[in-house]
């Protein structure tokens, strides 16, 4: 098992069997979710190496600490721890996750800074990271033109149904509306005079079909007689002597329910002389909570990593 194995590692890089394990996770649920338990092993794992000096600057570990961080409600936090500790910052990508997160945001001026930081430290690759600089100058120019047109046609007078006008647009608007005619008087209508109905002189070829619709409709204005509506209901209720209704097994007289015997456990003579043996404990204490971890605490503590990532690192390292 994959746990197993970052138990019993033994060599000089420990962080391997980390990524296998990872790498396996992800492999096995592709969609993630809460029991997944991709979000857990991502902090444990950062957790386990973020002082270890081999891994400062290692971009497999810096891998992880993003994709922990993908999966954070406030993965701000985050990048600041890196660049506290000194994590991952001669490499390019660090600046460019972090800058996009700003942007993202809307917090352009600090993204902005953080692409300018990147550089001037140089980060590798410098070319990617200044490319993808330049995209981000041409998005932030776009987005600050159409601002600053919302802004101008904000600036336009808006006149809500029901208010006033001064008196210069009120002239202005009647001297507009000046084209249009007078309105014409309505013409009153007299209510008891009947309305009249054209009716064509020539008869047309499907009249005679008409009437004899109306013919057959006649006879449905009468419901006929009780005998005529009930005709199809001329059988008689009778006993059903041909069926038998089930009897439920239940329904016969209570049965006194007799007391569960106890069921003795073998015990084998030899296996109770010997002594319990002693499970060696683990110098890493997140493999042992991988190990005891459920289904029930892993959905738990994904939704507290996910509003707090940093909740089980200690106050030392948050500075």
């Amino acid at each position: 098992m994959m746990i197993e194995a970052i138990y019993e590692y033994q060599g000089e890089d420990p962080l391997q069997p980390w990524l296998d394990c990872i790498k396996w996770v992800q492999e096995s649920f592709p969609t993630g979710g809460e029991c997944s338990g991709l979000v857990v092993l991502y902090e444990q794992c950062v957790r386990t190496f973020w002082h270890d000096e081999r891994y400062k600057e290692d971009l497999r570990f810096l891998k992880v600490w993003l994709e922990y961080a993908g999966n954070c409600t406030d993965a701000e936090v985050i990048y600041r721890f890196l660049e506290a500790n000194q994590i991952g910052q001669s490499h390019a990508i660090y600046y460019m996750s972090y800058a996009s997160l700003l942007e993202s945001k809307n917090k352009l001026r600090k993204a902005n800074e953080i692409f300018h930081l990147g550089i001037s430290r140089k980060a590798k690759p410098l070319e990617k990271l200044e490319a993808v600089y330049r995209t981000f100058l041409r998005r932030s120019t776009k987005k600050s033109e159409h601002a600053e047109q919302d802004d101008t046609t904000d600036d336009l007078p808006i006149r809500s149904f029901g208010t006033n006008l001064k008196r210069d647009e009120n002239r202005n608007q009647q001297a507009d509306n000046s084209h249009l005619g007078r309105p014409r008087a309505l013409q009153r209508i007299d209510v008891n005079k009947p309305l009249s109905v054209y009716k064509d002189e020539k008869s047309l070829p499907n009249q005679g079909i008409d009437s004899t619709r109306n013919k057959e409709n006649m006879s449905w204005r009468t419901l006929g007689t009780q005998a005529d509506r009930n005709k199809e209901n001329n059988m008689m209720p009778a006993k059903w002597t041909c069926h038998k209704v089930p009897q439920k097994l239940g329904a016969r007289g209570a049965v006194q329910p007799t007391r569960a015997t106890s069921i003795e456990v073998f015990v084998d003579e030899e296996c109770a002389q010997e002594p319990a043996r002693k499970v060696p404990k683990s110098p890493n204490p997140s493999v042992l909570k991988l190990r005891q971890a459920t289904s029930k605490s892993i959905k738990k503590e994904t939704e507290l990593l996910k509003e707090n990532p940093l909740r089980n690192f200690p106050l030392s390292s948050l500075r």
